[in-house]
């Protein structure tokens, strides 16, 4: 299997490193980080001995010379050991421990705030389209996604259909996260009709049959797992009243296109509209991640309906991106970014869309949308790719 670059970079000292399983996470720490010390709490072995007795990590590092790297895969499955490490940490002797984690939401009630600002927090993404270079395929990537596991498989169709299915619904079983693993089962399938659209809690509560408070509680959980996020409202300096409702996106484009019910009623374009702006809302989060983290994710509606999909906003970096699942632009798809302008004028304004060709209407610059992903790297301002 070739070895692909990521745009992933260690930071020094200590540090989680959190990421949706199949991202890549363990793969790295093993071609970039020589220990003698891996823990990986997905062997069972390990995990037995680990969690039978957490205090033998104290044994296993203090046998370790000063400046050991220690990593320990995976810890959300024995989150006692956060107070191991904490204990160790406390000792300055000289160790460096790496975390890694799928999952938020044992860390959360374990206490993990008890290495803040002593442990620095990164995520792995999936693949970007850079780090793949001329291997993207944008028609590939709205199919199956990102995720390395399945783009690095034989067949990305199979692998995806067996991530979703052992992933997605029984490591939530598993874990003991629902009572009703039908209902989460229902709950994942009618949540990705809000892929790209602002959520709306109590549709999806309707659909599902359950109550609204259960359904904000499996958004908690997928969120925790990493497996979904949300983009609040870009509301600085408001001219005009805006939506106040987040939009809500599955993580990787080929997740959502296996969750995403199709039938007669559905049109081809409008799931394809979705998985595209999903894929790049998610390389957009793999830039910000990888590169300048002080920079935040938003989006922008107004209460009349005028909206733009992205705005990134940080101390350098001030853009609004439209996406358009079309081979062929015309003047009225830039009107939302227009009326950003108007507002935002310090603001570059973008459009992707799915033709050949970079040229500008009305002072907007429209951009091949799989040239724009093939270009985006961490460190680069966008527009400067």
């Amino acid at each position: 299997m070739e070895t692909k670059t990521r745009f992933f970079q260690k930071p020094n000292g200590d540090f989680f490193l959190f990421g949706p399983r199949g991202t890549g996470k363990s793969t790295w720490l093993r071609q970039h980080l020589k220990t003698p010390l891996f823990i990986d709490l997905l062997e069972p072995e390990d995990y037995r001995l680990y969690s039978a007795r957490p205090e033998r990590l104290i044994e296993v590092v203090e046998a370790q010379k000063s400046g050991t790297t220690i990593v320990v895969d995976e810890i959300q499955k024995v989150p006692q050991l956060l107070d191991v490490v904490h204990l160790l940490m406390e000792r300055h002797a000289g160790w460096r421990f790496v975390l890694t984690g799928s999952s938020a939401r044992k860390l959360k009630r374990a206490g993990v705030d008890l290495l803040a600002g002593r442990a620095v927090i990164k995520t792995m993404h999936p693949f970007m389209g850079a780090e793949l270079g001329e291997a993207f395929s944008l028609g590939e990537a709205l199919t199956t996604g990102m995720i390395p596991l399945v783009v690095d498989a034989t067949d990305h169709t199979e692998t995806l259909k067996a991530y979703v299915s052992l992933y997605l619904k029984e490591e939530v079983q598993m874990e003991g996260l629902v009572r009703n693993v039908g209902a989460f089962g229902r709950f994942l399938e009618s949540i990705s009709f809000s892929h790209g659209a602002v959520l709306n809690v109590s549709d999806v509560a309707r659909d599902c049959q359950v109550k609204g408070k259960t359904v904000e509680g499996y958004v908690s959980i997928i969120e925790d797992l990493l497996l979904a996020f949300r983009i609040p409202v870009f509301s600085k300096r408001a001219k005009r009243h805006l939506s106040s409702h987040p939009k809500f996106y599955y993580f990787d484009a080929g997740v959502f296109r296996a969750l995403r019910p199709s039938g007669p009623l559905d049109a081809p374009q409008e799931i394809d509209g979705a998985a595209l702006e999903g894929l790049v809302v998610q390389h957009l989060r793999a830039w910000i991640g990888y590169g300048d983290d002080s920079c935040r994710l938003y989006f922008w509606r107004t209460k009349s309906g005028t909206e733009v999909d992205f705005v990134l906003y940080g101390p350098d970096t001030f853009c609004a991106i439209e996406v358009k699942n079309t081979s062929r632009i015309h003047s009225k798809m830039v009107r939302g970014l227009l009326a950003f302008q108007k507002d935002y004028p310090e603001a570059q304004a973008f459009l992707l869309y799915r033709g050949k060709e970079a040229m500008k209407i009305k002072g907007i610059m429209c951009l091949p949308c799989e040239d724009f992903l093939k270009s985006l790297k961490p460190q680069i301002p966008i527009g400067f790719q």
